[in-house]
């Protein structure tokens, strides 16, 4: 599907399942990959990712427009358009929009430990992913000083 063929779907959804025009750009953008879709306030545009057609075919993107357009109509009519919003809610119901969409790939990936604090006073150790200045802080525990040790592996 082209971004040429996503517009047209997302206008004739919107006509469709909201009654309203949909008058902004509607694009796949590849470099999502945590989300289905995103609604940018700025602009209006809509943001689909495109690995989800790939994995999961229309019928999850087709919810995933839904739940992108209620974002879209409820924030040009300047009701509530966030997620904790009743106004959001009740619509993405109405017209049958996905809450949550599906896992794509691998997902997050996760990075391995590779530095632990240790306490000086306690011996609280705490691990961490991303390097630190232990200077900042103290132990949670005890209040001591804490030393910066690079795991090995």
């Amino acid at each position: 599907m082209t971004d040429s063929e996503l517009q047209m779907l997302v206008e004739q959804i919107s006509s469709e399942f909201f009654a309203k025009p949909f008058r902004h750009q509607a694009r796949f953008n590849s470099r999502l990959r945590t989300t289905g879709g995103r609604y940018l306030l700025r602009s209006h545009d809509i943001e689909l990712n495109p690995k989800h057609l790939q994995e999961h075919g229309v019928e999850e993107l087709i919810a995933i427009i839904k739940h992108e357009l209620c974002h879209y109509h409820l924030h040009i009519e300047k009701r509530g358009y966030r997620h904790v919003d009743r106004d959001f809610q009740l619509l993405l119901r109405q017209v049958g929009g996905s809450r949550y969409c599906q896992q794509v790939g691998n997902g997050r990936t996760t990075l391995p430990y590779r530095y632990e604090l240790v306490c000086k006073a306690c011996g609280m150790s705490y691990k961490r992913k991303r390097k630190m200045n232990p200077s900042r802080y103290r132990c949670g525990r005890c209040k001591g000083k804490l030393l910066l040790r690079e795991l090995v592996t």
